[in-house]
């Protein structure tokens, strides 16, 4: 029995990816693209929102 393969956007590029076990960079559509995304989390370009933490030796 074959499954359909669920059709989503590269969240770097927005090109067309199918979401199968034999896509091993999904979300995204190839390795550079999951590699972009790695980099602007590694640059601070992506950042999850919440309290900040108090800078070392900053009283609470």
């Amino acid at each position: 029995m074959s499954e359909t393969a669920h059709i989503i956007q590269c969240p770097t590029c927005k090109q067309s990816v199918k979401w199968t076990p034999s896509n091993p960079n999904r979300p995204f559509c190839s390795e550079r693209c999951r590699l972009i995304d790695l980099g602007a989390w590694a640059g601070e370009d992506h950042k999850i929102p919440g309290d900040s933490e108090p800078e070392f030796g900053e009283d609470s």
